[in-house]
């Protein structure tokens, strides 16, 4: 087999020569398993190990952000299942989360490099299940293949919806202040420019940085968390707990309530996501064996509890569904901080969390960029050589960060001619990650990640439907298309070169095992 591959996909296992500014001596601050770890992986190391255990499950907590996303990107939620479902969806859908967090850590213990699920894919079909399928190469290949560009879609969506939200975080500020203010969509998308940017800079000239800016945003997120939630607790009305935490309303127009709970869960999913950023930071944390799974660990707990505490007194704190999701800002979460009867402490706490979602995006950026360019580096992506490059002055995947802001300035012009495009990016976010977890955990095979597997495929389906029905051209759920075109793209470069030009991460670990590389 190894020598099938060799003659077809030569190119593609090749160690890179060591950087010009990298002497043979040089390690970036790896220790000795990173370095075990890297060549077993047939990979160079090329980027300075700056995390470490503290400052990764900051910078994986800060991305996930699940309390603020839970409060501020609830609308299909609200709309579909109500309070109630908004509160029963979060239960379960923290239970799958445990699970997928679980499996994932499992397999960053084991591939800690950037490339993340692509990685662990094929090396889960090569060494843990039949041998006969495991020895089918092309099956591992196209798997590999069909997961990178999977995880590729659902950061690259996630990085986008983070930054619109920032946008529409501005525009909702500016409306507080003035109520006459209608918040064109052509304005907002100047302002995802401005953020974007903003996101850029730091990624290339400020990155060493990255990991201080997390610690220190730290006591600052948990800190909003306190204050949001003692304004909800002490300030605003409330009313009574069956109407807060068991009734499930339809106001999408679906057939049944249980159609509706269903749809509206996606608010759950997208708040919970992003725990695997750690592993796609993996080849700049120290002993990332260690540091990478025990950050995904924390960071679902620490945000899960955090999100579970934030939700509940703003379940309470709502008196009216139809008020919360019509407010002129766009946030419901505005909508009751402005029943406190305190316009100044709206504002602040607003801007709070502007500026934590902000350093947010920094860092989803920073995730976004090296699982575009691992991806790349294996020649899975037109034009890999480029996207794949490290600059050699920062030691950054530089050309990987540019492309991450030119597909977010690309995807946020859908707002341009629907209403409902938040939504449909963060849809086409969740359906990307539950498929590419689906994959993954799947060629797994354990009895938690079998499990893992199942939830992350009932996410996976219904994270393509609508907010509401009937349907129009403006309210559908574009990220069907977005996903089956981008799908049906890759497929056909994949029939075009990749099939020839992408061997995938195991064939550079089975030629170091079999002392074909050193």
């Amino acid at each position: 087999m190894m020598d099938d591959m060799k003659e077809t996909n030569h190119d593609a296992y090749e160690l890179r020569s060591p950087p010009e500014s990298q002497s043979p001596g040089d390690n970036f601050g790896s220790n000795d398993r990173d370095q075990a770890n890297m060549a077993r992986m047939g990979k160079n190391q090329e980027m300075k190990r700056v995390f470490r255990q503290v400052s990764l499950i900051s910078f994986t907590a800060i991305i996930m952000g699940t309390w603020q996303w839970m409060l501020m990107a609830n609308t299909q939620g609200l709309i579909n299942g109500g309070r109630g479902g908004l509160f029963w969806s979060y239960i379960w859908t923290l239970a799958g989360y445990g699970l997928l967090a679980a499996s994932l850590a499992d397999m960053a213990s084991m591939c800690p490099t950037a490339g993340g699920q692509v990685r662990t894919t094929r090396l889960t079909l090569t060494h843990k299940i039949a041998d006969t399928l495991a020895s089918t190469t092309g099956f591992q290949q196209v798997l590999s293949y069909v997961s990178g560009w999977l995880s590729a879609l659902s950061w690259q969506a996630g990085n986008a919806s983070g930054l619109f939200l920032c946008a529409k975080l501005i525009q909702a500020l500016i409306a507080i202040g003035n109520p006459a203010y209608a918040a064109p969509a052509w304005q907002g998308w100047l302002l995802v420019v401005a953020v974007t940017l903003i996101c850029v800079f730091f990624n290339i000239f400020a990155e060493p940085l990255l990991p201080h800016m997390q610690n220190l945003l730290l006591p600052v997120y948990v800190g909003a968390f306190i204050a949001t939630v003692a304004v909800m607790c002490a300030l605003c009305p409330h009313v009574d707990a069956y109407t807060a935490l068991i009734e499930i309303t339809n106001e999408g127009g679906w057939s049944s309530s249980g159609l509706a709970l269903m749809v509206g869960q996606i608010s759950a999913i997208f708040a919970l996501g992003g725990s695997d950023a750690a592993a796609h930071m993996s080849e700049e944390v120290r002993d990332a064996g260690l540091s990478v799974p025990r950050a995904m660990i924390g960071s679902i707990l620490l945000n899960g509890i955090i999100g579970f505490i934030a939700l509940i007194p703003f379940l309470f704190a709502l008196p009216s569904i139809d008020d919360a999701v019509s407010d002129p800002s766009g946030f419901p979460l505005v909508y009751v901080l402005n029943l406190a009867g305190m316009p100044s402490v709206t504002i602040g706490l607003i801007f709070l969390q502007l500026l934590i979602l902000m350093v947010g995006n920094v860092a989803y950026q920073a995730a976004t960029g090296r699982q575009t360019f691992a991806f790349a580096r294996d020649g899975g992506m037109p034009f890999s050589k480029w996207i794949g490059h490290i600059n050699l002055r920062y030691h950054l995947p530089v050309n990987a960060v540019l492309l991450t802001a030119i597909i977010t300035l690309v995807l946020c012009l859908i707002n341009l001619g629907s209403s409902d495009a938040f939504n449909a990016i963060l849809s086409l976010a969740a359906v990307a990650q539950m498929a590419t977890y689906s994959i993954s955990i799947s060629c797994w095979g354990v009895p938690v990640n079998a499990a893992g597997a199942a939830y992350a495929w009932f996410a996976f389906f219904w994270a393509f439907w609508p907010s509401a029905t009937p349907v129009s051209a403006t309210s559908m759920n574009y990220a069907v298309v977005m996903f089956g075109g981008v799908m049906i793209l890759a497929m056909l470069y994949f029939v075009i070169k990749a099939r020839k030009s992408y061997a995938g991460p195991v064939t550079r670990t089975e030629a170091y095992l079999a002392g074909k590389l050193t």
